[in-house]
């Protein structure tokens, strides 16, 4: 059976090398579009040919492919000639490998194309596919499990292959230049020594080995590959001790070759880590963003929460300021209406005559208190006119001189006028000196006997500490309260202060 593969057109451009410090490829491949057959090789019917061409990269290229399909097996010899050195492509590539294409597109390394110095070359493999289609690519080592986009070689149908043929287009991908690139900054020798096709073939593969270490390097697989990148590195030292040691040629190659199978191993690791690594930052990133957006939703379902509430607050406020408002202004309006209820009642007043007689009082009682005020401190209450003897005025329980003169002269203010009775009350800051205030009393009461009032209108008693009039916490406190009052009092100044008034009671 023939199939259709896609490959791709390849062009290249050719760039002349920098000076000593050159680390590019020479060349630059850019793969467009291209078409390989694949083949449905029959059963047991027999060994049959393909033919395999070169592609414009290496157009001279040829050569044939002789497919036997057997029990469990299919058995492939393949032969090329004027294939030249791979490093014309660039400095990463050092071998040539033969794949098998499945119409699926799945490639598979059938193995290492190694031309003589004649550029040709003989290789015989197996596979178990049955239906494939044949490159040959440059790749950098062996051991590379994607073919790279540099094919050189790709087969062609015969008229004479036996098969059944069935167009079928299969794609497949080529793994992009620079996937297996390692630029290393040297200067190539341009002659080396001249060597046997063993020694050559040993050599091609330790330097296969340094190249997949080297490329599995920049794949990071020192971080993410140590333990298998350490067994590569170690198995390419003991290639090149056997080399060193001038060992048997297959010893060597068989020791490179575990190196570059292993390197390989150990970038395909590295990559693959590096895709689960930055699946799992992708996943963390969207589990970040997804917590984010879950507060973000909590967030706004506690703001709504909190602002139904504000609403609801306000609500009820505004509902109790308007009931508020209502009730004051029914309350204004009953008052109102009482008003004006009051408005059409007037207050009852006194008769003219009583109102002329306590106004009468009220101006004596005024007169008094300023007649007063000019011996002793006095004041108005409603208990009478008050005149303080202060604590200054005596002399443990006795009168001073001047006080004494000063109380004379009270008595004959109070004598002017008719009526007038007086209370004489003794104060001091403590009950210890109840006596003292008792005593103080009767000395004013014996002072303003002696100005001229008759002992009838005069009375005298001693209160204790039971009238403070400020604390007796300091010293000025508990001398104001050690004081004499006089309380003047009777019908001829009446009961009212001068700065009261009498109050009407109507009913409404």
């Amino acid at each position: 059976m023939i199939r259709t593969l896609v490959l791709g057109i390849t062009t290249f451009s050719f760039a002349l090398p920098a000076i000593s410090q050159q680390t590019v490829p020479l060349y630059r491949v850019t793969v467009v579009q291209r078409q390989v057959n694949s083949v449905n090789y029959q059963y047991r019917s027999g060994p049959t040919k393909v033919d395999l061409r070169g592609t414009v990269l290496m157009p001279h290229a040829g050569g044939d492919a002789t497919v036997e399909s057997k029990r469990g097996r299919t058995e492939i010899t393949a032969k090329v000639h004027h294939v030249v050195a791979p490093g014309r492509f660039g400095r990463e590539y050092l071998t040539y490998v033969l794949w098998a294409i499945t119409p699926e597109g799945s490639p598979h390394n059938l193995g290492e194309i190694v031309p003589n110095s004649s550029d040709s070359a003989s290789v015989t493999v197996t596979t178990d596919l049955q239906a494939f289609g044949l490159i040959v690519t440059a790749e950098p080592y062996s051991a590379v499990r994607q073919p790279g986009d540099v094919v050189v070689l790709e087969n062609e149908v015969r008229p004479d292959t036996i098969g059944r043929v069935q167009p079928i287009t299969a794609k497949y991908e080529l793994m992009p230049r620079g996937h297996y690139t390692w630029n290393v900054d040297q200067n190539p020798e341009p002659d080396g020594p001249k060597v046997s096709m063993r020694e050559y073939e040993a050599i091609t593969q330790i330097y296969q080995a340094q190249n997949a270490i080297g490329i599995a390097r920049t794949a990071n697989a020192a971080q993410l590959a140590p333990n298998t990148l350490s067994e590569a590195e170690r198995m390419l030292a003991e290639a090149q001790r056997l080399q060193t040691a001038h060992a048997d040629t297959s010893l060597i190659s068989q020791s490179a070759r575990a190196a570059v199978q292993t390197a390989e191993d150990a970038r395909l690791i590295a990559e693959r880590r590096a895709q689960e690594q930055n699946l799992a930052a992708a996943r963390s990133t969207a589990a970040a963003a997804e917590q984010e957006k879950l507060q973000a939703q909590a967030d706004a379902q506690r703001a709504k929460v909190e602002a139904d509430s504000a609403r609801a607050q306000i609500d009820a406020e505004r509902a109790a300021r308007q009931q508020a408002e209502a009730a004051a202004a029914a309350a204004e309006s009953r008052a109102a209406a009482g008003a004006d209820r009051a408005a059409a009642t007037p207050p009852a007043a006194l008769p003219a005559p009583r109102r002329e007689a306590v106004d009468q009082k009220s101006q004596v009682r005024m007169r008094l208190l300023e007649s007063l005020n000019g011996l002793l401190p006095s004041r108005d209450t409603p208990r009478g006119l008050i005149v303080t003897v202060p604590d200054q005025g005596f002399n443990g329980a006795s009168l001073r001189t001047d006080y004494s003169e000063r109380l004379a002269r009270v008595a004959a203010v109070v004598a002017a006028e008719q009526g007038l009775r007086m209370t004489i009350e003794g104060s001091t800051d403590s009950a210890a000196t109840e006596s003292l205030a008792m005593k103080r009393a009767y000395e004013v009461r014996d002072a303003m006997m002696r100005g001229g009032l008759p002992s009838s209108s005069v009375d005298a008693r001693g209160l204790g500490a039971s009238r403070p009039l400020t604390s007796n916490g300091t010293e000025s406190g508990r001398s104001t309260n050690r004081r004499v009052e006089i309380v003047i009092s009777g019908s001829a100044i009446g009961d009212l202060p001068f700065w009261d008034h009498t109050y009407s009671i109507s009913r409404r």
